[in-house]
């Protein structure tokens, strides 16, 4: 996996990721950091990419085991320490999982899968932050 990251430049604090599959995403920082507020924060993207590993990895589970899964939200609530570096101390991850007929027990155990198992970026986070999760199943 390779991902190439510019500066925009001595005006502000804007830098464009080129990952390796192609695409192409922008960070910025606060106007109280030097930034202009283009783009999310390095941090807040980060924080989007276990909630989609997560969120990934529930909806592949829950397909696998023919379950007829119809949506997937996931909020995330995190903190973070208060001195340098400023990792996540704790993350809660409340999983909206819309559904026909789907039981509860399934999405607790794809859940669970995921965060024991499967998803990278949550066992890299779960290094610093304590990692907490909750459920609610929605018949479609």
């Amino acid at each position: 996996m390779e991902c190439t990251i510019d500066w925009g430049g001595p005006e502000g604090m804007l830098f464009v990721a080129r990952t390796g599959s192609g695409h192409v995403t922008a960070m910025d920082g606060a106007p109280e950091g030097g930034g202009s507020n283009l783009a999310p924060r390095p941090m807040e993207l980060m924080l989007a990419g276990a909630g989609g590993c997560a969120a990934y990895d529930v909806v592949l589970i829950l397909k696998r085991g023919r379950h007829e899964v119809t949506g997937c939200q996931v909020e995330l609530d995190a903190e973070r320490a208060e001195t340098d570096p400023k990792v996540f101390t704790r993350i809660h991850f409340a999983f909206t999982v819309t559904g026909r007929n789907l039981p509860e027990a399934a999405v607790e155990r794809a859940v669970r899968l995921s965060h024991e198992k499967y998803c990278s970026a949550s066992a890299m986070l779960g290094k610093t932050a304590e990692i907490t999760h909750s459920i609610h199943v929605v018949e479609a």
